[in-house]
């Protein structure tokens, strides 16, 4: 039974219990995001409870051999998230990778991870998209480690799930209206409830942005529309979903590192090497359909099913060289014309719980079929041109370019996936679990480009893989667990060159403790130890992206994850992270850092509520209710990282500090709150990743005030 409140309630002894005005009765305590599966909530407030992920079935995250960290929708809601990167900062050795100058959303999970890695699935299915959070996104949750046995190829990192905004049968809408300092506005409205007379419940979600880019010239313009439908009956429930995305931003290549000092250009900040051209459009649909059926306590059975096509062309200005000693940048005009992804999957579970010899079985059967392909029709590849002085830009004198690259042209890189897979949650005792599986990777990968094409792989074969894990619960609140867990992928990559590459793979070792403190704070320690042979390292000769397989490299490392209530009225989320990544194995790059990897994250985030701090009034024709002020403090830390893969200079380490103040009230009986955000309160200049190059790395985004409006009916 899945029940949703999304209106106010009392819930005694639950985490973060929030006091807001609700119309007339502005004693109400209402329960942020609080969905209860089975026989738990999953998230309360900042603190999470169950998940699906990482486990297969719903499980308390404490019974589960493995790190979940979870970003619930009071925390996006509290720190105004507008990124998947912004979301990921909650998270314990997870920061960004090469971005494709801010096109895609690329992440590093304990040291491994790029932009075109499969590691961000939507409701646990993977999809083609290259941005993926938006409005219509509930929460994040973060498995860490492997897990290819539940969600085939994966790296050994681990794998990040959005999990869309569903419809709820209790009537729900808002209306965000937001400001930004940076110039532009967003509009959000987000609207639920049932269909009178039916078993039907709608939701319709919307996200416009329009606005101006930080960096000297841009603009970012978004549209995203994200209709559902859920029909419920006794036992079954189907919800069919679609989302249109449609976007215009700029493809911004960073800055340049200075090969004499390892140091940044002393040039402002904002200022583009690229030109105004230089932007990519987009557009994409997805569509999913879900059932859920059960046929009794025991017995469930889910079908899931998602499609999803990306379209876009982009023009940018790839910076090849830098001249230290005249401050001559060397550019090239590239782009990509006709862009077209695709990928179908579909998953079918069978999750069932039963007794042998008094010992309790918590059963996973299934099966996943994937079908990914990646297809770019035309490449263009301008010739190289310097006289750009990066001290006194002048802008205009490089167009875009019409020259094609035939052999980069026709590209297709195409994977078909099928796995099969068994796991069984042995409870020996009412302490001791014992979780085991086996899976089955049936694959085949064809890449070719060229015309006439060329093939540079084709590959097929079958792979088993096991995971082995034990939790054992010192006490209701408190788990010790341990795992072994394998991950197997074969390596995709839209570079210019490249061979046949062997498949990667990945095994891990972790072991962890979890625990539930005071009023209602998840903590979970963890140590782990990964290798991965076969490793996509990307290096830039002559601008030109190529790929080649590091022999074996090593993770290993600590990390810290605690969210929810330390106090009355104090919530809390926070990381701490220790990542030791290094090629083992390699002819010439052994003993080096990985590329975006720093050995240090930290993050910290603290909310508290005031209560009330103004009564009832009246102004003019408006009531407007008690109002209740609400604040929050946090920062982040990110290490030295590494900025190309032979270790020739790295990013400075940095610490990025947000708060927020927000005020509820109601106006005229309908929930109005006002909410100042204020990210990189204190405008620290940073660097957050790299694409390979000194040429290539990213800048962070300067202080930002963003002010929304919530209305609530």
């Amino acid at each position: 039974m899945l029940v949703s409140i999304g209106g106010f309630a009392s819930v005694p002894g639950q985490a973060r219990a929030e006091t807001r005005a609700a119309g007339q009765d502005a004693l109400h305590v209402s329960m942020d995001e609080l969905t209860v599966a089975g026989d738990g909530a999953s998230v309360v407030g900042y603190q999470p409870r169950r998940s699906s992920f990482g486990a297969g079935t719903d499980a308390a995250l404490l019974d589960t051999p493995a790190n979940i960290a979870v970003v619930p929708a009071s925390v996006l809601r509290d720190q105004r998230v507008l990124s998947l990167d912004e979301a990921l900062r909650n998270v314990s050795n997870v920061t960004q990778t090469n971005s494709l100058g801010g096109t895609q959303e690329g992440v590093v999970r304990r040291g491994f991870g790029s932009s075109r890695d499969s590691s961000i699935l939507r409701d646990g299915r993977r999809t083609v998209l290259q941005q993926n959070f938006s409005h219509a996104i509930e929460r994040v949750e973060v498995l860490k480690g492997p897990a290819s046995l539940l969600y085939g190829i994966s790296e050994p990192g681990g794998l990040i799930n959005l999990v869309s905004k569903r419809p709820e049968f209790t009537p729900r809408n808002t209306l965000d209206v937001t400001a930004t300092s940076f110039g532009g506005s967003l509009i959000q409205p987000d609207l639920t409830g049932p269909v009178e007379g039916t078993n039907l419940a709608y939701r319709i979600v919307g996200d416009v942005q329009n606005s101006d880019y930080w960096r000297n010239f841009g603009t970012i313009a978004r549209q995203v529309a994200a209709p559902s439908l859920t029909w419920r009956g006794d036992d079954t429930t189907v919800t069919v979903g679609y989302e249109f995305s449609h976007y215009v931003i700029p493809f911004d290549r960073g800055t340049t590192f200075d090969p004499r000092t390892g140091r940044p250009l002393p040039v402002p900040r904002d200022r583009r090497f690229g030109e105004r051209f230089s932007k990519v459009e987009a557009a994409s649909h997805l569509g999913s359909l879900d059932v859920d059926h059960r046929f009794n306590e025991d017995w469930k059975l889910h079908l899931g099913f998602s499609a999803s096509n990306l379209t876009y062309d982009d023009n940018q200005v790839r910076p090849i060289s830098y001249n230290p000693a005249t401050g001559i940048l060397t550019r090239r005009s590239d782009a990509t014309r006709g862009g077209d992804f695709n990928a179908q999957v579909a998953r079918l579970d069978l999750v069932g719980r039963f007794e042998t010899f008094g010992l309790r079985n918590d059963l996973l059967l299934g099966a996943m079929h994937e079908r990914v392909d990646y297809y770019r029709r035309t490449s263009v590849r301008g010739p190289n041109v310097g006289g750009f002085n990066v001290f006194d830009p002048v802008y205009g004198r490089l167009g875009p370019s019409d020259r094609v690259s035939v052999p980069a042209s026709n590209n297709r890189d195409r994977l078909v996936n099928t796995s099969l897979y068994l796991q069984d949650s042995l409870h020996l005792t009412d302490r001791l679990i014992l979780v085991g599986g086996v899976s089955a990777q049936i694959f085949h990968q064809i890449a070719y480009a060229g015309v006439p094409a060329v093939t540079s792989t084709d590959l097929s074969g079958v792979r088993p893989l096991p995971r082995a894990g034990v939790v054992y619960k010192l006490s209701p609140d408190l788990s010790l667990y341990g795992s072994y867990t394998q991950s197997f992928r074969p390596n995709v990559t839209d570079l210019d060159r490249s061979g046949s590459l062997a498949p990667e793979e990945g095994e891990a070792f972790e072991v962890g403790v979890k625990a539930d403190l005071g009023p209602g704070l998840t903590l979970t320690g963890a140590m782990f130890d990964t290798e991965k042979s076969n490793v996509l390292v990307t290096q830039v000769v002559g601008g030109n992206r190529i790929a080649t397989t590091a022999g074996k490299v090593r993770s290993r490392g600590f990390e810290l994850d605690f969210a929810g209530q330390i106090a009355p009225d104090w919530s809390v989320i926070g990381s701490y992270g220790f990542t030791d990544a290094f090629v083992a194995e390699d002819p010439l790059l052994a003993g080096k850092q990985l590329l975006n990897v720093p050995r240090t994250t930290a993050s910290l985030f603290l909310t508290h509520q005031f209560g009330a701090v103004a009564p009832q009034a009246e102004l003019g024709s408006y009531r407007l209710g008690p109002g209740f002020l609400e604040a929050g403090f946090g920062g982040r830390y990110v290490g030295t990282r590494p900025g190309d893969a032979a270790n020739t200079f790295f990013m400075p380490d940095y610490v990025v500090c947000d708060a927020f103040l927000s005020y509820r009230t109601s106006v005229n009986d309908l929930p109005t709150t006002i909410q100042l955000n204020l990210k990189n309160l204190f405008d620290e200049t940073y660097y957050p990743s790299s694409a390979a190059s000194n040429v290539l790395v990213a800048v962070g985004e300067p202080f930002q005030a963003l002010v929304t409006a919530r209305v609530a009916w």
